[in-house]
Formats: C-alpha cells, sequence, structure tokens
C-alpha cells in the first residue's frame, strides 16, 4: 500500500517560486514510478513532471526548465521546485505512484494519487 502526502502550496506573485513537496510511505522496497500533476479550474487534469522507475525525468513542454523534480529516496520524499511561475501554473498540484510506470498523457488509473495541494499565482 502507497500512500502521498503533498505540502508546499500557497499563493506568489508571477515570477516568484515555490517548493512542493511530497511524502511517500510505501511498504515495499521497490521503486515506485513517481510524478507530479495539476489540475486548473475546469481544465483536464495534465502531468507535469515523472520519474520512472529506472530514474528517467519526463517533463511537460510548458513546466521544462523552470519545474525540475526531484527524489529523496533516503527521506522518501519527491519535491518539485517551481520557479519563475505563471499565472497560467495556478492550479491544484497532485503527487501520484505507481509500481509500474505513469505517463504525462493518457490514463494513469492505476496509480496511487495524493490529496493535493493548492498553487496560486497572481499576475
Amino acid at each position: 500500500q502507497v500512500t502521498l502526502m503533498e505540502s508546499g502550496g500557497g499563493a506568489v506573485p508571477a515570477g516568484g517560486s515555490l517548493r512542493l513537496s511530497c511524502v511517500v510511505s510505501a511498504n515495499t522496497n521497490r521503486r515506485l514510478a513517481m510524478g507530479w500533476f495539476r489540475r486548473a479550474p475546469g481544465k483536464e487534469r495534465e502531468g507535469v513532471a515523472i520519474i520512472c522507475t529506472d530514474g528517467h525525468i519526463s517533463y511537460a513542454a510548458s513546466v521544462k526548465g523552470r519545474f525540475p523534480i526531484s527524489q529523496d529516496n533516503a527521506k522518501e520524499t519527491l519535491d518539485l521546485q517551481m520557479n519563475r511561475l505563471r499565472v497560467e501554473d495556478t492550479a491544484m498540484y497532485y503527487c501520484a505512484a505507481d509500481k509500474i510506470e505513469l505517463h504525462l498523457t493518457g490514463d494513469n488509473g492505476f496509480a496511487t494519487w495524493g490529496r493535493g495541494t493548492q498553487v496560486t499565482v497572481s499576475s
């Protein structure tokens, strides 16, 4: 069983930074695929950044170069450093995990999800 808890959201002006963190509790030594997703009001959920089980990292084009994702296996955390934030980054951000794989786009029906943390960027 995997449980995820996000923190670090908040309200910042455009151009500012936030760091999201996800604490992972998993009763397995198996490396999980992990990632961050977001859902803006009135929009579909979209992938932001994922780390595959082999360590490969993928980013959505809209955040590449601004939102580095990192994983600390010792602390069992998954972080997302959000730099140069834009108004269009406003969304609820969710941490996700899967025993096999995650997809930036498409179905992640078998993933475990956290409850989310709100990020609001003002102009």
